[in-house]
């Protein structure tokens, strides 16, 4: 689901509603202080939820003092992004 490693995340599961509870609960758990790079290139699918789990996740990370980026956000993910207005609240690399 969620490959921790030191200052980066891999996410290896589909980032669709049907794993979006347990993607948010995975990354939540995984939050340590300091900037965490979320790789996003393994995610082959995605919809829409992929958008809310990524701000659940931001919305969690000060309780830890964390800092979150996100790296190679998949194409149609940053495309709802963009016509949601939310692009800007994603942080990158």
């Amino acid at each position: 689901m969620i490959d921790v490693l030191p200052g980066r995340w891999r996410v290896t599961t589909p980032m669709r509603m049907e794993h979006a509870a347990a993607l948010l609960a995975a990354g939540c758990r995984a939050l340590q202080p300091g900037e965490v790079i979320v790789d996003l290139a393994d995610v082959a699918d995605a919809d829409s939820s992929a958008i809310a789990v990524m701000l659940g996740w931001l919305r969690a990370a000060p309780n830890s003092r964390s800092t979150l980026r996100f790296a190679n956000i998949p194409a149609g993910v940053a495309a709802l992004a963009d016509l949601y207005g939310v692009s800007e609240l994603l942080p990158r690399p």
